[in-house]
């Protein structure tokens, strides 16, 4: 098997809600399996796009959101052992005792710095002693558990710190545009087989969003189109579908998105626009597959450089670029197409902020569908930025990792002002995050 599908295959993850609630409430019942007795406090410290993320987002299986009640979810209710899915199952009672447990200041959430590098650590007190998971680098990454002070598990080689640096070249950099593109044409359909999954996930969460009436954007995305889940309009049968799952994922309908880079959000957005075309278009479904793959790839690779969690928004950016490459593929452009489709995108949407996982997302999804495919529709035929203009590179590759640089360490201080509005507004409600 080609390492290229590897890579995809183990990034290519369920995830129920959006995945930082998701990560917060594995991370909490992680460490509630290691004390005993009832709980009586529980202290979260998170980076600083952790906390923005799950901020205000829907978290299945409650009608509450943030950070907090993610976390007394996890101790009342979530099993660790379905990863980011450990909210499946979540009952009203649950839902009720964590509630509860919010309200009676239980549960402390804290920043534990700038960083777009993963870090949560979750520390649950009881009357009988207390025990700390540390989660780094991916949402369910353990790298430490310690049980009242002493360490019972650590990964060996630990950095330690959110803010260390210094890993060795992802897998995904050693590769050109080029390559990518040769391997998504040429890898052995059977390969990719495991892609469809994504669409039928991705595709059920879309329409559990035109179910529910908690949805607004679905709705009129499904009027847009005519009152029709695939119409004759490509485009707009790509923002519903697309937007429609994330809308029904940022609100926590119990219902996973498959996600890519450990985002649900990405992986929809990298997916189902390029689904829509497919129904459309009428594309062999091999031909959809490979340009998923491509899709997946290059939101990879610029990711990578961008970090997982950081100040701009990495869905409608790598995703939406990676999609667009994909739209490329599928109407038969060549590499210097999608060379002038990445310029396009770096030119038009970088920079737009992630301002954590809420119902806004879907507005972003939105502006990256359109941008994607006027990016695709010009680079077809010969209109794109030059690359001596403003962040693009000589060649694709550097172009993506401009994109990335925007974000981190570029956005750092919008990072930092957007948590200061956060932690503004969660003073002045008088709540929690």
């Amino acid at each position: 098997m080609h390492e290229l599908t590897e890579l995809i295959r183990q990034d290519m993850k369920p995830a129920l809600g959006v995945t930082e609630p998701g990560a917060i409430a594995f991370a909490v019942a992680e460490a509630r399996r290691h004390t005993h007795g009832p709980v009586r406090r529980i202290v979260l410290r998170l980076n600083s796009g952790m906390f923005k993320n799950a901020f205000t987002c829907g978290i299945p299986g409650s009608s509450e959101v943030g950070n907090a009640h993610a976390a007394a979810l996890g101790a009342v209710g979530a099993d660790p052992d379905k990863g980011l899915e450990c909210l499946d199952g979540v009952t009203q009672e649950q839902a009720r005792q964590a509630k509860e447990m919010v309200a009676a200041g239980m549960v402390q959430v804290e920043v534990a710095g700038i960083s777009s590098r993963i870090f949560i650590q979750a520390t649950v007190e009881t009357g009988e002693g207390e025990a700390s998971v540390t989660i780094q680098d991916a949402h369910t990454h353990i790298v430490r558990i310690t049980e009242n002070g002493r360490t019972v598990w650590e990964e060996p080689g630990l950095a330690g710190s959110p803010e260390d640096t210094g890993e060795a070249m992802p897998l995904i950099h050693r590769y050109t545009l080029a390559q990518l593109r040769e391997y998504a044409l040429t890898v052995p359909a059977e390969e990719l087989a495991f892609i469809r999954r994504a669409f039928e996930m991705n595709l059920a969460l879309c329409q559990a969003g035109l179910d529910s009436p908690r949805t607004t954007y679905a709705r009129y995305l499904l009027a847009e189109n005519g009152g029709q889940l695939i119409s004759r309009d490509e485009r707009a049968t790509a923002s519903l579908l697309c937007n429609g799952a994330i809308e029904a994922r940022v609100l926590g309908l119990p219902q996973p998105a498959m996600s890519i880079t450990g985002s649900g959000a990405h992986g929809i957005i990298a997916t189902m626009p390029l689904y829509a075309a497919y129904r459309v278009q009428g594309y062999p479904e091999e031909k959809l597959l490979r340009a998923a793959a491509l899709s997946y790839l290059v939101c990879m690779y610029i990711k990578e450089y961008s970090g997982k969690l950081s100040a701009f928004c990495g869905c409608a950016i790598a995703a939406g670029t990676g999609m667009a490459c994909g739209l490329v593929l599928l109407r038969d452009g060549g590499e210097d197409a999608m060379a002038r489709t990445i310029r396009n995108m770096a030119s038009s949407i970088t920079g737009m902020i992630c301002d954590g996982g809420n119902q806004g997302c879907t507005m972003k999804g939105v502006v990256a569908v359109d941008a994607a495919w006027r990016s695709a529709g010009m680079a077809l035929h010969g209109a794109a930025i030059a690359p001596v203009h403003g962040i693009n590179g000589p060649s694709p590759e550097q172009t993506m990792r401009n994109m990335g640089r925007i974000a981190s360490p570029g956005m750092t201080g919008t990072e930092k002002t957007i948590v200061e509005i956060f932690d503004a507004k969660q003073k002045k409600r008088g709540g929690h995050a």
